[in-house]
């Protein structure tokens, strides 16, 4: 009668993760956060199965209060579980960064997307005395920069108009504020495979950005932050040593694009 009684709640216990997972990934898209009623509308769940759930999880401190208004998003247990998975891409990425700066003779980082924005893993500085520097574990706007505009560029559309406001935020005038401007130059990004930034998010720094995939398929973004000065007339050859990087690390990691 016992093991009756355990097989009978195997299946639950699986949807209980199911759900749970489901969440999350709800969650993953809204990085400013969502209520019950909008997790439960996301999901397709009751409003009470998810309260259920979400206090679960927030217990466990993967999902946090997103503001005194209510509503929640990924919690820091997220991100500890997140940086775990990170070290390893960074060893098995980082002969590839070094044998592209050396090339170069440039910086060269690694990023993920991770809560509505680009994050920094990995560094390899080069010696310059003018250097474009971002210490690993330093997120930068998606919209602004090279190694953003290209992860965008990955995504689905309906995932990027959904993770990005209708007015997007100004750093300087060589910002881009308008979405749908930057869904044009989106495009262009998906047919070239490369993205730039010529001083979009901070002036007097542009960049160059592709992504690669990791092992497990997981979308990443080598980038080439380096002055303006450097940049201007160089884009070309920058742009070539960067998608024969990202190429190798995809044949290596046999990954077909």
């Amino acid at each position: 009668m016992n093991n009756d009684k355990q097989e009978q709640t195997k299946p639950s216990s699986v949807q209980v993760i199911s759900r749970a997972a489901k969440i999350l990934r709800a969650l993953k898209d809204h990085p400013k956060g969502l209520s019950l009623s909008q997790i439960a509308k996301e999901v397709g769940l009751a409003r009470s199965t998810v309260q259920r759930i979400v206090t679960a999880l927030e217990e466990e401190r993967y999902v946090a209060a997103a503001s005194l208004h209510g509503g929640f998003c990924l919690g820091p247990e997220i991100a500890m579980l997140a940086s775990a998975v990170h070290n390893d891409l960074k060893e098995e990425i980082r002969p590839f960064l070094i044998q592209l700066s050396s090339q170069i003779n440039e910086t060269v980082d690694l990023s993920v997307l991770n809560n509505g924005k680009v994050f920094f893993v990995d560094q390899i500085v080069a010696p310059h005395p003018l250097q474009a520097t971002s210490q690993p574990g330093v997120s930068f706007p998606l919209h602004c920069t090279a190694n953003g505009k290209a992860i965008l560029a990955s995504l689905p559309i309906a995932e990027v108009e959904k993770m990005l406001p209708e007015h997007l935020q100004k750093y300087n005038d060589h910002t881009i504020t308008s979405r749908d401007e930057l869904l044009k130059e989106l495009k262009v990004i998906r047919q070239e495979g490369v993205a730039f930034a010529r001083e979009e998010h901070i002036r007097g720094i542009c960049a160059v950005g592709a992504t690669i995939f990791d092992r497990m398929g997981n979308l990443c973004s080598i980038s080439i932050p380096l002055p303006s000065i450097r940049f201007y007339g160089n884009e070309e050859k920058l742009a070539a040593a960067l998608l024969s990087t990202c190429q190798t690390i995809n044949q290596h990691f046999n990954i077909k694009q």
